[in-house]
């Protein structure tokens, strides 16, 4: 065993509190903590922070092809539009190469972990020899009711695909208004089944006056592409999903369930989930919400009720880059008194949980195997900055 020791002006363990001038004590051949502490007096500390792999709770790397080929601020109607136009310009190898590409750069930015969503199996075999640990979420779209026999069944093969591959993946449902009310049951069902459910929740208005109200650009989308829409039901999108996992399987629900994006999400959504879901994480994607549609999710109210928030960057269809600290950055710029301690757990150990994967990743403590990152450019109080980058020590 080769031991190695690091230093830095601030180290964030995520298990207590950050230690100011501290060391990280590691095993150099599998990157196992051994101990972390303060340094001795006048030891040599580098600028900057040392913290545990970063946990990507949702993203989409199949999508890597589309790196800035997405007109910004069209709203969800228009991002659906170009998702639809330009999706398969490319062919696999092409996404293939595309998504090695980016999972290596995550990878050597300290990306650690990754929930992600397929709609295929080009990023398959990219993700069964790669370092670092995918869930997949096999996600499923189809808005007339005659079609939720046949999506599920070629999902279903998708898995087979998955399982063969050795990947940890099941079957999930998007979103309330790309699926008709008895596919978004049935693929609840089969992701719960696999323990894990990951679903596109309250991302943007113009979804909650589609379930509200049967109106809005989204629902004249919908309208004009000769679509089915979901009911008018006078409620909340959430609130919509939570009626269609009941008519899938009884309260209240064990699973892992991450709900991702929560720009609409108010207080009666939060207690209608915490209700029945006794295991919900909530994934924020903050610059792909901005490049949409220019809003955030309500971090205040989210933190006042304790939420189990992690972080994610989602695709390249709708974000310049898969970078944690620029979504870090955008984060302390919108809510600057939250603690970077804080925004570091949705970064890392909420996502790890979430993974069911906190006994390996998100803390730097011994025993475990997190990866061991360092970001630089810290401003003078120990926080990110629009300079700041992250690399992987090991």
């Amino acid at each position: 065993m080769g031991k190695k020791r690091i230093t830095a002006s601030y180290i964030y363990t995520l298990d207590a509190e950050p230690i100011r001038n501290g060391f990280v004590e590691y095993d150099e051949t599998d990157g196992t903590i051994l101990a972390v502490g303060q340094c001795e007096e006048g030891e040599e500390v580098l600028p900057g922070a040392l913290v545990p792999g970063f946990v990507n709770a949702h993203c989409h790397v199949e999508l890597s092809h589309l790196h800035k080929k997405f007109r910004k601020g069209t709203g969800m109607a228009g991002f659906i539009d170009q998702i639809n136009e330009l999706r398969d310009w490319a062919g696999r190898e092409v996404k293939q190469q595309l998504v090695q590409e980016w999972m290596d750069k995550m990878w050597a930015d300290g990306v650690s972990a990754m929930a992600d969503i397929s709609n295929d199996d080009a990023s398959f075999d990219v993700k069964k020899s790669h370092k670092m640990y995918t869930r997949t979420f096999l996600e499923v779209f189809g808005s007339e009711p005659e079609m939720c026999e046949g999506v599920m069944a070629d999902v279903t093969a998708l898995k087979a695909v998955a399982d063969e591959a050795g990947l940890d993946a099941a079957p999930t449902p998007h979103s309330c208004y790309t699926m008709s009310p008895q596919l978004l049951s049935a693929s609840a069902s089969a992701g719960l089944d696999g323990g894990f459910l990951s679903y596109h929740s309250q991302e943007s208005q113009e979804e909650e006056d589609l379930l509200i109200s049967g109106s809005g650009a989204m629902y004249e989308n919908r309208k004009r592409s000769g679509m089915s829409t979901p009911p008018v039901t006078g409620e909340s999108s959430l609130k919509y999903f939570i009626d269609r996992l009941a008519a899938a399987k009884p309260a209240p629900y064990e699973q892992q369930i991450l709900l991702v994006h929560n720009v609409c999400l108010a207080q009666g959504d939060i207690d209608a989930a915490k209700e029945v879901m006794k295991n919900v994480y909530f994934a924020i994607c903050p610059l792909s919400n901005i490049f949409i549609h220019n809003a955030l999710p309500p971090i205040d109210l989210m933190r006042e009720n304790g939420l189990a928030i992690a972080l994610g960057t989602d695709s390249l269809s709708s974000n310049d880059d898969l970078d944690m600290v620029k979504e870090m950055n955008c984060l302390h710029t919108a809510f600057p008194y939250v603690p970077m301690q804080e925004i570091l757990t949705w970064a890392s150990l909420n996502g790890a949980k979430f993974l069911k994967k906190d006994d390996v990743l998100g803390t730097l403590t011994p025993g475990k195997k997190p990866g061991i990152v360092l970001v630089d450019n810290l401003d003078e109080t120990g926080f990110v900055t629009a300079q700041s980058r992250s690399r992987r020590i090991i």
